[in-house]
């Protein structure tokens, strides 16, 4: 089993902070690299108040917070990750940007460093390809907000070696969370589930069968979810949403994923939920 000490993060978004914090927290030394510095410094600032809660309400000491943050190294420079055992890729989920950063990175790793994506429906298979370390390329799909969800789907690629595998289920449970193995397929299992029904929430407000406020929660009290499947959709972003969906009927066929064409219109309006002020609903 590979012995992995550093571990590098692309991308400082709101997976990839929280994936930093999770490692970090757990005494890894992190590198966490970023595009421009404004992101970068979001990122760092969104890690410096979640631990200084956690510490807050006890879950960590004030020493264990700034220890793990740290452990935490910002870089716009992607060739600082060369001496990292474990990347994981946890920028914007469209393939034409995952795949160049897969390139670059196995240019620049060592060749036994293992290649991991937070992917949330896009191929390991695929983004493994473009590399020359197949067996070596995983999917590590964390769960948002990522220091608080014990869930890590592990999704093996179709050349994803068994040695691999190991090496990440026993590095996600160091962590604190949950491992399960998941085969590569469009959406996995979460999203594959996931994302139609919110999907099909969206057809039944575009409909006029309820307002989001009903919809929300008819799923609260009737199924007991925690939240309701539209305020979901607004917290993990329309656009996202769009994204995983068209994953979905492209790579499945099948119209039954086709996305809803409110979802359309409301990210060609730039409604994107929480992070853009407005989606289902409106916030502050």
């Amino acid at each position: 089993m590979s012995d992995i000490t550093t571990v590098g993060v692309v991308g400082a978004g709101t997976m990839g902070n929280g994936i930093a914090q999770v490692f970090a927290r757990s005494g890894f030394p992190v590198r966490l690299c970023e595009v421009e510095q404004r992101f970068l410094d979001r990122g760092m600032e969104t890690i410096r108040k979640n631990l200084g809660r956690e510490a807050a309400k006890g879950k960590l000491t004030e020493a264990g917070a700034a220890a793990a943050l740290a452990c935490i190294e910002g870089t716009l420079d992607r060739s600082s990750l060369a001496g990292c055992d474990l990347v994981v890729e946890a920028a914007t989920e469209r393939f034409e940007i995952k795949k160049q950063i897969f390139q670059e990175l196995d240019d620049l790793l060592r060749p036994e460093v293992i290649l991991a994506s937070n992917t949330s429906s896009i191929s390991i298979t695929k983004l493994a390809a473009q590399t020359g370390r197949p067996a070596r390329v995983i999917g590590m799909h964390f769960f948002n907000p990522v220091p608080v969800m014990k869930l890590v789907e592990v999704i093996r690629g179709l050349q994803t070696s068994q040695e691999t595998f190991e090496t990440v289920k026993s590095l996600s449970e160091r962590l604190g969370k949950t491992p399960v193995e998941v085969q590569d397929a469009p959406g996995f299992v979460s999203n594959r589930v996931l994302m139609p029904l919110l999907n099909e929430a969206m057809f039944a407000v575009m409909e006029g069968v309820a307002t989001p406020e009903a919809i929300d929660e008819i799923f609260k009290l009737g199924m007991a979810h925690p939240m309701g499947p539209l305020t979901l959709a607004d917290f993990i972003g329309l656009d996202v949403c769009l994204d995983i969906m068209r994953v979905l009927h492209e790579g499945l066929g099948d119209p039954k994923y086709r996305p809803c064409p409110l979802l359309v219109r409301m990210v060609d309006a730039g409604w994107l939920g929480k992070k853009s002020g407005r989606g289902f609903y409106r916030y502050e």
